[in-house]
């Protein structure tokens, strides 16, 4: 394959910043970066190449069939789901993701979404600005509710490196952690509480799994009717893991105490999502997929990338999902 200067295509070098560098590849090569890419636009550029990156534009069927060269698809994400698998299979092409590398910056971002709506951050910033304090007449009031870390107990979904990284922080922080079961299993081994009683025990929720077929609308109006504590909802991980709309439902009612909201369902997601209904509300945050992209994550992501490849070519893939 080394034959003659390998194509590689990167399909949406955008999504990495403006400040990430990408560390030359030692072997002959010719590198092709696009800001974004359609699909249509995937298939046409992916004619001649070898070597697909991709962090979320689609590495679809019709892109597979087109690429007629490819040896590898790179995925600059942990999540792969954007990949069309069994073509790459079929055709023996090998699919690697990055791993770990944002175990630092995902938790922080989680802890500061806790922080912010357990203690009404926005809430009373907000309200300053709009000149209630004087309006008090008083050194303090207290409009919006203010609870502390320590005592409450947070319930995890997603027991891997994110997830353990999330529970080291909140133990530091006198937080009860207990990690869930699958949802719809009996089996509670390793230290895990049944989806249920996590669901009915936590005063914190987040969520730190991979979205697949089994874990699509893990959190509905169903599991919401069953959070006893009206705890806060985290999700950080992948936005279809929760039922949007029924996220909406329980926040305006009071089954829910509080969101903060990093993914959804698309990317960017359409105008009308519903959880733009919420943006007036002092007990929801909304921030556009940011939990992974400090720059020290994205460097070392971007870094790992090129050491995923590199490690193909020489014969040693690693991080192969496929």
């Amino acid at each position: 394959m080394l034959n003659q200067p390998l194509r590689i295509v990167f399909l949406d070098s955008e999504t990495l910043g403006p400040h990430t560098q990408l560390q030359a590849f030692s072997f002959p090569h010719e590198l092709v970066c696009y800001e974004k890419s359609t699909e249509a636009q995937a298939i046409e550029r992916c004619k001649t190449a070898h070597i697909i990156i991709s962090n979320k534009a689609p590495v679809s069927p019709a892109v597979i069939e087109a690429a007629t060269s490819l040896k590898l698809v790179a995925v600059a994400a942990t999540g792969y789901n954007n990949v069309a698998l069994d073509a790459c299979k079929s055709r023996n092409i090998v699919v690697c993701n990055v791993r770990n590398y944002a175990e630092h910056t995902v938790p922080e971002h989680t802890l500061a979404l806790i922080f912010a709506l357990r203690r009404s951050l926005f809430a009373y910033h907000q309200s300053v600005a709009r000149g209630r304090w004087q309006e008090s007449q008083q050194f303090c009031y207290f409009d919006y509710p203010i609870r502390d870390l320590a005592g409450s107990t947070l319930g995890i979904i997603g027991s891997g490196a994110l997830g353990q990284s999330v529970a080291k922080l909140a133990q530091g922080l006198g937080m009860t952690v207990q990690f869930a079961a699958r949802k719809g299993s009996n089996d509670v081994s390793d230290g895990k509480v049944s989806f249920e009683h996590m669901l009915r025990t936590s005063d914190i929720i987040s969520l730190h799994c991979p979205l697949t077929p089994e874990t699509a609308n893990l959190l509905t109006a169903k599991e919401f009717a069953m959070m006893d504590k009206r705890p806060l909802v985290i999700n950080t991980a992948r936005g279809g893991l929760i039922c949007e709309e029924d996220l909406a439902v329980a926040l305006r009612s009071g089954q829910i105490s509080g969101a903060g909201i990093d993914v959804t369902t698309p990317e960017p997601p359409r105008d009308d999502n519903v959880l733009f209904s919420l943006m007036d509300l002092p007990n929801f945050i909304f921030t556009p997929h940011v939990a992974w992209a400090s720059q020290e994550a994205v460097q070392a992501l971007a870094d790992q990338l090129v050491g995923n490849i590199e490690a193909f070519i020489a014969g040693a893939p690693r991080n192969v999902v496929m």
